[in-house]
């Protein structure tokens, strides 16, 4: 390779880092370790894991040569003499500090009560076999939160099926799948045939469960509509309406409990969650699993009413999707953004059996990046 002639000034070396000047623009700092970490030859090929172990160095790393050659920074290391090579375009890709871009946030797209008719819906036979179709399904739980898939095989392993197009079964406390019918001995509302307020699953774990399956197996009953609301639609109202509520909400952890015969979960979580970016990410909400607020009583005069008026605008009817699920179908949904409930049912009608299980969130995510093929070592 030919070294390219450059002005002197095009790169400074320092005693921790250099700098340098890239598309003919204001020199950029770059940290001596942090390019000896991120060399192409620390990472390997096959597994994509970084194979240097930058705390064997005896040192810290400095130059004995660096050069511009063929649009590229080249670095040979005094301590062992290895040499690396950075494509100036790579080093200006990673100039300013920000986080690395993720295909995988999208723009979510808020939906109301007239969402039924609107709903993404796709067949569980397409999803599994097109992948165009799987695509489309992964992007409208993406922006959504929510799809149903129809043509549910009658059958406990069409539900493991249809969890592993997106990760695999994810154990909460109570196992890897659940069964909502009228249990003998219930532990949870949902094992009743009473109503079962707006909420989302399972608040009392450290990290909830990110992705709920809820696949219709029998429903004959008389009344138990499914009510479904976009929680970060509510959210969105809020903070246009009460941006002081909202922020207390998005700001303050509150206890959630789980407590029975064989349990006892505990978990704080925020009413309203926030991405990275500002945006609303999701909800938690469960008034039948909220613990006894233990927070300063003079704070609570505050709190409660912002707590209280997030509560009843998930209630509010522009925002409820109510509907009924019916056999063969199985509803998929965030459940960090989507708030659902059930309406009471007469158990004696008919027969009602929802079975269930979770896969995370960031499952969901790591297939759009491998659909939308943006990751770090795509070709």
């Amino acid at each position: 390779m030919a070294t390219l002639a450059a002005p002197v000034q095009s790169l400074v070396l320092h005693d921790t880092g250099l700098e340098i000047a890239l598309d003919q623009g204001p020199r950029h700092y770059f940290n001596y370790h942090w390019l000896r970490d991120n060399c192409a030859t620390s990472f390997d090929p096959e597994t994509r894991e970084r194979i240097y172990d930058i705390f064997a160095e005896p040192a810290a790393p400095h130059p004995a040569t660096a050069h511009i050659i063929d649009d590229a920074l080249v670095i040979e290391w005094a301590n062992g003499g290895h040499r690396s090579t950075y494509p100036l375009s790579w080093l200006a890709d990673h100039a300013t500090p920000k986080p690395r871009h993720d295909p995988a946030i999208l723009p979510r797209k808020h939906w109301f009560g007239d969402h039924y008719a609107k709903m993404a819906r796709y067949s569980f036979e397409a999803v599994s076999t097109d992948r165009a179709v799987f695509k489309s399904w992964v992007h409208a739980l993406l922006t959504d939160g929510v799809a149903m898939l129809d043509g549910m095989p009658d059958s406990d392993e069409g539900l493991t099926q249809a969890a592993n197009l997106l990760g695999f079964p994810r154990p909460t406390f109570f196992g890897l799948y659940f069964d909502v019918n009228v249990h003998a001995d219930p532990d949870n509302l949902a094992y009743t045939a009473k109503a079962l307020e707006l909420h989302t699953d399972v608040p009392a774990e450290d990290l909830p469960p990110g992705v709920q399956f809820l696949h219709c197996r029998r429903n004959s009953v008389k009344g138990g509509e499914s009510l479904f609301v976009d929680g970060a639609a509510a959210a969105a109202e809020l903070r246009r309406t009460h941006p002081v509520d909202f922020r207390l909400l998005c700001d303050t952890l509150v206890p959630f409990y789980n407590e029975h015969n064989a349990y006892d979960m505990r978990a704080r979580q925020r009413v309203i969650e926030l991405d990275d970016q500002g945006d609303i990410a999701g909800v938690t909400m469960s008034q039948h699993m909220a613990d006894v607020f233990d927070h300063d009583q003079r704070f609570l005069d505050a709190y409660y009413p912002a707590f209280c008026r997030f509560g009843r605008l998930l209630q509010d009817p522009r925002f409820v999707m109510r509907f009924r699920l019916n056999a063969g179908e199985c509803i998929v949904f965030d459940n960090h953004r989507i708030v659902h409930a059930r309406a009471a049912f007469v158990a004696e009608s008919g027969e009602r059996h929802m079975r269930g299980t979770y896969t995370d969130r960031g499952e969901l995510r790591s297939r759009w990046r491998k659909l939308a093929g943006e990751g770090r070592f795509s070709a």
